[in-house]
Parts: structure tokens; C-alpha cells; sequence
């Protein structure tokens, strides 16, 4: 079997837990690899899981904070349980006319950093317990607002008026935002700005980090040959987690020093001015350590073994 080390962006279909999606790839690829995935995709949300095998699963904590993309639907004139589809209906209200510049108006104070209320159902803990485990039971739970950033929100579509009076409306937006942004919540609040009331309709993630939709690959595609080889061909190197930290080419001698956990000297030219942390790759080329400056020296963080 070929060696397993790297990334799958893969793009996962709506209906589908991540778990599953690891599941399935661990399936083919067999119990020795080890496979976790970046950042869980609801059920019935699909777009990009990053999935890592092997090695690269240690990498996989640092694409938290990278930033998340979507495009979201939100629902109008409806509130919900889990502020999203899946949830019971709370209540109906009319929907105001809505222009761009009004609407515009109204995304504008979502824009860049926000305090956001994360949902009653979600996987966050309250004194230990899950919140929808709580909610299941019917607990009121008072949860504090949270710091996230949205750095970008756009309409992509406006409602269309002549649909107002027949159907219930929706937003579809796009958005680009930080680690521990809930777009159910976004769809609540903006239908609460606009004396409405909404929920998410339909979520598609488009981005995590470096990985993309446009380059992700479907999960049927990775799995149809039910194949290990198949799948190592769609492997992104296990450096494509962190292809944002400045990259340092080791000598054999300095290699050899990371790998026995101990720290280096990098000359000035080597690390761009403020750089505090680098990707340092063996001389032939595969990434070797993830290193992190302390005074004048470089320290090994995370140590591969590819």
C-alpha cells in the first residue's frame, strides 16, 4: 500500500455526519491509517471537509484558525428550534419589503467583529453537559455572547418581491468568517434585525483555509474504486495545512538535530523580520517540523515522521 500521508479535500454531500465521511475513507484505506477530518460539517450542510491521513492528522489543529467560507440561504418569516431546517417551527412572521440598500444596511452590522449567541443546539458545553443535550431535555440555558469576526458578508442574491406574498423568502449569502462562527446564528440574528425572524436554510462551505470547493472532490469520486492507491493520488501534502507560515530548507546536519528534539539557530536571512514560527523541510524536500522561535533559537513544536 502506498504511503498515506496528507490531506483529502474532499467535498462532502449534504445528508452525511464528517464521522461518516471518515468512516468511509478509513474503510479503504484500512485501520492501520490514521484519519481524522478538519472542522465538522453538520449533517446536512455539505461543501469542504478537509480529511488528513497518517502523519498529517497532527496538523490538523492548526487549521482552527484559519478562516471558514460559506454560502448560506437564509429562510424569512420563520423561526425554528435549531435555528436551522431541521428544527421545529417557533413562529411565522410577515416579511417586511426588502430593497438591496435596506438589506445592505442590515448586513453592515455583522460586518468584521461582532458578539454572537451561539445556538441552544450545538456541541459547545454548559457545566459540562452538551448544550443539545440540554435542549433535548428541554433546560433553559442562558448562554453568554462570544467574540467571531466576519470578514466578509455579501448579498449574492436579493429576495425577489413578486415571490413575497407566495413563498417565504430567502437571503443567500456569502461569508467568510472566523473560528467559532455559528451561520445558524447569523441566519437568527439578521432575521431578528429585520423584525422577521429566520433561519438557515441550506449551507454550503466553500473554503477552509487553503482548502477550497473549487478544488475539492466529491466523495463518490475519492471512493468509486474503493482503492488505496486511488486515493493517495488525491493526496495534498501533509504542508498544505500551514502553506501560510514561511517555509526554511534544513541542512542534513540541522535536520538531524530537529528530529532529536533539539532546537537551531536560523540565520537573519533565512526568516523574514517578526516570523515566530516556520514550516522546516528535510533536505529532500518533505516538511519535517513545525518550529517556533524562543528568544534566538528555534524550537521543534510538532515533529513528522513522513
Amino acid at each position: 500500500m502506498p504511503l498515506m500521508h496528507g490531506f483529502l479535500n474532499v467535498n462532502k454531500p449534504a445528508g452525511m455526519t464528517s464521522h461518516a465521511v471518515v468512516a468511509r475513507i478509513r474503510r479503504v484505506v484500512g485501520r492501520s491509517v490514521k484519519v481524522g477530518h478538519a472542522g465538522t460539517l453538520d449533517p446536512a450542510a455539505m461543501g469542504v471537509l478537509p480529511v488528513a491521513l497518517g502523519q498529517a492528522t497532527r496538523l490538523i489543529a492548526y487549521l482552527a484558525d484559519t478562516r471558514k467560507g460559506y454560502r448560506a440561504a437564509v429562510c424569512l418569516g420563520k423561526t425554528t428550534t435549531t435555528d436551522d431546517a431541521e428544527g421545529d417551527v417557533l413562529e411565522e412572521r410577515p416579511v417586511p419589503p426588502l430593497d438591496h440598500e435596506a438589506l445592505e444596511a442590515v448586513l453592515g452590522r455583522f460586518r468584521g467583529e461582532i458578539m454572537q449567541v451561539p445556538p441552544i443546539y450545538s456541541a459547545l458545553h454548559h457545566e459540562g453537559q452538551r448544550l443539545y443535550d440540554l435542549a433535548r431535555r428541554g433546560q433553559a440555558v442562558v448562554l453568554a455572547p462570544r467574540p467571531v469576526t466576519l470578514y466578509r458578508l455579501e448579498l449574492e442574491r436579493d429576495p425577489d418581491p413578486a415571490l413575497a406574498h407566495s413563498v417565504v423568502p430567502h437571503l443567500l449569502l456569502t461569508v467568510e468568517c472566523s473560528k467559532g462562527t455559528y451561520i445558524r446564528a447569523l441566519a437568527r440574528d439578521i432575521g431578528e434585525v429585520l423584525d422577521c425572524g429566520g433561519y438557515l436554510a441550506s449551507l454550503e462551505r466553500t473554503m477552509v483555509g487553503p482548502f477550497t470547493l473549487d478544488r475539492a472532490i466529491p466523495l463518490a469520486a475519492l471512493l468509486e474504486q474503493d482503492d488505496p492507491a486511488w486515493l493517495a493520488q488525491a493526496l495534498l501534502p501533509p504542508e498544505t495545512a500551514v502553506l501560510d507560515w514561511p517555509a526554511v530548507m534544513l541542512t542534513p546536519d540541522r535536520a538531524g538535530r530537529i528530529r532529536n528534539g533539539q532546537a537551531i539557530v536560523l540565520e537573519a536571512g533565512e526568516v523574514g523580520p517578526g516570523a515566530d514560527a516556520v514550516r522546516s523541510h528535510a533536505p529532500g524536500g518533505k516538511l519535517l517540523a513545525l518550529l517556533r522561535r524562543r528568544d534566538q533559537e528555534w524550537h521543534p513544536e510538532k515533529v513528522l515522521n513522513l
